[in-house]
């Protein structure tokens, strides 16, 4: 079985800008493509789990979140880094597009995107981390038994930790735990 690194995406990978509706406003941290790089040279699958509101709620659509990854995949495999897979939920309880208000099982806190990612190749997923800036991050790794890092980031700076194994600064600290952990 696979080991894993779950991270989340804004606001861990990259900043929080709020709802993310346009390519030229994604800003990468000067860290996360030589963090992921780390990670993919340690053998741990990355993957982004992220919970994506802004659809249910008509902000941008599913097709943007995806151009969106693309465009992320790209700019880290420049850097020589991978992203194994990207998982979303495009769900809110309050969302006011039709098909998308609805509780579900893949809106973290929930662990339905691990679970799913865990199916789909194969991870262990108490082998495995899940970094995020956000105690709901945190929560769906706990709730599968992965360990979690909060990282001070985005929203990180305010949030719980929610059973966090470890908290760091940001993504490069939590690799750097990780891979002491290893």
């Amino acid at each position: 079985m696979n080991r894993a690194v779950f991270l989340d995406r804004d606001g861990t990978l990259i900043e929080e800008i709020g709802y993310l509706d346009r390519l030229d406003r994604v800003a990468f941290f000067p860290f996360s493509v030589d963090a992921v790089r780390l990670l993919n040279r340690a053998g741990f699958m990355v993957v982004i789990v992220t919970n994506q509101a802004g659809i249910g709620r008509g902000f941008f659509d599913e097709t943007f979140v995806e151009e969106t990854h693309r465009a992320l995949s790209e700019r880290l495999t420049a850097g020589g880094a991978v992203i194994d897979a990207f998982y979303f939920c495009p769900h809110h309880p309050e969302a006011t597009r039709p098909g998308y208000k609805q509780d579900c099982d893949c809106r973290k806190p929930q662990p339905g995107l691990l679970k799913r990612a865990a199916r789909d190749h194969d991870i262990d997923l108490t082998a495995s981390f899940v970094v995020g800036d956000r105690g709901h991050d945190i929560a769906a790794g706990v709730a599968v038994g992965a360990r979690g890092v909060l990282v001070r980031t985005g929203y990180g700076a305010s949030a719980a930790n929610h059973g966090a194994a470890a908290v760091a600064d940001n993504l490069m600290g939590a690799v750097s735990w990780i891979l002491q952990q290893s």
